[in-house]
């Protein structure tokens, strides 16, 4: 009865609380390539932001500069990609019965 009881509430109040007409796949998704566009922004401000001397200073900021606002692309994921199907095996021979 107390699973039962608690299986009910449990549902009312998903069905009271649940977003009506919210995606929230695609907002997450929105979200984190914002969050990573900023925090890549930041960086950089904050690389480029340090005066240097050397030659050597410069070029390291050019690269990370350059490496860190280029955002990677993203293949498919592995379990997207297409599989080859399994091979079938071998007949066994006549003398394994």
């Amino acid at each position: 009865m107390f699973i039962l009881r608690s299986a009910f509430w449990l549902t009312l109040a998903f069905i009271v609380m649940a977003p009506k007409s919210a995606n929230l796949g695609a907002a997450a998704e929105d979200f984190s390539a914002r969050a990573l566009a900023a925090g890549q922004q930041m960086i950089v401000g904050q690389i480029l932001a340090n005066d240097c001397d050397s030659v050597q200073c410069i070029g390291g900021k050019a690269l990370v500069a350059a490496a860190l606002t280029a955002s990677p692309s993203v293949g498919n994921a592995m379990q997207d990609s297409p599989i080859d199907p399994v091979p079938i095996p071998r007949p066994r021979p006549d003398w394994m019965g």
